[in-house]
């Protein structure tokens, strides 16, 4: 299980000496202090600063108007230093007003796409991790300091195989059938239910077992779905295909699905049995 939060301090500290509140403007500044992230399997919390906590490649800052639309959008990615000075501080300048303000840490190198202030999208074609914070933000003092807590809004889907993998079977496709890749922030809920399909490419040495992951955003806090898990070789042609009906996803959580990849379906293929406690990890076997 891991769960994930930041500390922000937003400071709005100058204006023009207009008397006109509208005319003011407010040096905002967002420090996204520390993660704490919960191993799996441990119910326990530890607390990582932002820097330390290498699964969140990128973080998005961006505010809106009363209207929806975007007052101020800006990205840090933690492989360009050129986007910050101190990544996870942030400082910007608003004028005096009342904003949405959105924070966003997640695992893809690529800024995501955000169609609105409830439509969310990463740019890449795979779902990464998120961890989102949304609040209403009045600035019209001298001096605001928040504090603020990011919470992961995915599920997350482990396989692990028992079998080795043959030389000719280099990826696998996981589909799901309900959750979706796109989110609504202010929700944390996907904006689809559809399911979707990720290839997966396998990095496992020959006849060695292999694990892969895949994130989701779910249309509700929990949701049971069937997953289907199809060996591929270099030409995409599927070699094995197995389906665990009725899994089991929440989010924030890992649901690990254990069992054979790379042979033949049997008569019990399918079948399946899963801890009911969220505390940790959910463990299948098919």
């Amino acid at each position: 299980m891991m769960a994930a939060m930041a500390t922000m301090l937003m400071a709005a500290c100058t204006s023009d000496n207009n008397n006109d509140s509208e005319n003011l403007v407010a040096q905002v500044n967002v420090q996204v202090a520390d993660f704490a992230v919960s191993t799996e399997g441990i119910a326990s919390r530890a607390v990582q600063s932002a820097a330390e906590y290498t699964n969140v490649k990128a973080i998005t800052l961006a505010f809106f108007h009363a209207d929806g639309t975007v007052a101020l959008q800006t990205t840090q990615l933690r492989a360009d230093d050129s986007t910050y000075d101190t990544f996870g501080s942030f400082s910007v300048t608003l004028p005096y007003g009342d904003y949405t303000m959105m924070v966003m840490g997640y695992g893809s190198e690529t800024p995501v796409v955000i169609n609105s202030m409830t439509d969310v999208a990463f740019s890449e074609d795979r779902v990464r991790e998120m961890l989102t914070f949304t609040r209403s933000v009045s600035i019209r003092t001298e001096t605001i300091d928040l504090s603020a807590t990011l919470n992961r809004i995915v599920a997350r889907l482990g396989v692990v195989s028992t079998d080795g993998r043959p030389a000719n079977a280099p990826k696998v496709r996981l589909t799901v059938s309900k959750g979706g890749k796109t989110f609504n922030p202010m929700t944390g809920l996907s904006l689809t239910d559809t399911g979707f399909a990720n290839e997966v490419e396998l990095t496992s040495a020959v006849d060695a077992v292999s694990r892969t992951q895949a994130y989701l955003f779910l249309a509700s806090d929990e949701e049971t779905m069937d997953v289907t898990i199809e060996t591929l070789d270099t030409s995409d042609n599927v070699l094995f295909s197995k389906t665990v009906t009725n899994v089991p996803f929440q989010r924030n959580r890992m649901t690990l699905l254990t069992g054979s990849m790379y042979s033949p379906s049997s008569p019990t293929a399918g079948s399946f049995l899963f801890e009911t406690s969220w505390l940790d990890d959910t463990n299948i076997n098919f």
